[in-house]
């Protein structure tokens, strides 16, 4: 009987001859070509994570910033409203003050009118003594001449001018 697969010295020598170039072969691989391409892919994982660290990192500060300018609206937001109760403080001083130069104004003016109204009072009362006094003249001009001598005549004008002093044609 023959061999059953031809195994013989040559064919074990050429399988170890083939297994160690194989080994050799995968070494020789593996630094010139594994060892690149882990090294490739290495790189490459550091810079994804490298990225993914520094989108990390600018997230954190964005959300930061935005706090911050959140905390700065609300400030401005309160810095308005002073402004504007300041602006109304104002608007209400200015209005008190001008209501107050009205008021002052309508009293000098109802002052002027009282003066006003006196003086012509005063007029009235002066222009009725002299029609009283001319009256009077009249009447006594009209009696004197019906029967009274002039010093009955002078004393009659000087009585009735008394009479018609400052008080009784004042009130």
């Amino acid at each position: 009987m023959e061999r059953l697969f031809d195994l013989d010295l040559q064919l074990i020598a050429e399988s170890v001859f083939t297994a160690v170039n194989v080994f050799f072969l995968f070494i020789v691989a593996s630094y010139l070509f594994f060892n690149p391409v882990r090294d490739f892919l290495k790189s490459r994982q550091d810079r994804i994570q490298n990225d993914l660290d520094t989108a990390d990192n600018e997230k954190k500060s964005a959300i930061s910033m935005k706090e911050e300018y959140e905390a700065k609206l609300k400030d401005v937001n309160k810095e308005a409203e002073e402004i504007l109760s300041d602006a109304r403080k104002k608007a209400m001083k200015n209005e008190a003050k001008i209501v107050d130069e009205a008021k002052m104004e309508a009293a000098r003016i109802i002052e002027h009118a009282k003066k006003e109204a006196e003086l012509e009072k005063k007029r009235v009362a002066d222009d009725m003594k002299k029609e009283m006094v001319a009256i009077a003249s009249c009447l006594a001009g009209k009696v004197v001449a019906a029967s009274i001598d002039t010093t009955v005549q002078d004393s009659l004008i000087d009585e009735t001018i008394k009479e018609m002093g400052d008080k009784t044609w004042l009130s």
